[in-house]
């Protein structure tokens, strides 16, 4: 009995070792923060597909490949190792400039945002942008433990993501000019 118990309990996580290459998929116009835009008015927006981020979440090889991302495509220049520091606000805490929900920061790395956060359309293939979105969240300890990426040596600057304890997500206070 408790043998079967033990083998029903164990789920093996799927990985999906090929992407297509951006360039097979239609262009990237998930996201849209405002009706401007240049040129021609564009068809609507799709949304980004909620299995995609659903299956990045909940893959650690996916929030490992976003581990190895932030460090290919540089994101530790602006927000250091997760820590802020840089021109970039920190991803380690519990305060969110435009949201903590993983639409949210799809937008972001995507769309870009005012006053330094380039836009990534276009550049960073869909799946690779989920498996970042996937990664920064775990940074916040906002994903469940056992997806938590594997130890990396170059960003040891702080604990594991594992052991982060979860915060609730909060609206970051700007500082309003005098």
């Amino acid at each position: 009995m408790g043998t079967l118990v033990l083998l029903t309990a164990c789920e093996r996580e799927q990985r999906r070792f090929q992407e297509l290459p951006a360039a097979a998929r239609p262009a990237a116009r998930d996201v849209q923060l405002s009706e401007l835009q240049p040129g021609p008015v564009a068809a609507p927006a799709t949304p980004p597909a909620p299995a995609t981020r659903a299956a990045s979440e909940d893959n650690a090889y996916d929030v490992s490949q976003g581990k190895r991302l932030y460090v290919w495509f540089n994101c530790a220049g602006c927000h250091a190792a997760g820590g802020g520091g840089g021109m970039g606000p920190p991803l380690l805490d519990a305060k969110w400039r435009y949201g903590s929900e993983p639409e949210n920061i799809y937008a972001t790395i995507v769309e870009g945002r005012p006053n330094g956060m380039p836009s990534f359309r276009g550049k960073i293939p869909d799946a690779q942008v989920w498996q970042l979105v996937a990664y920064v969240r775990s940074m916040s300890g906002l994903l469940k433990k056992d997806v938590a990426p594997g130890r990396g040596d170059t960003l040891n600057t702080r604990p594991s993501e594992s052991s982060k304890a979860r915060e609730t997500p909060r609206p970051e206070e700007v500082e309003q000019p005098r």
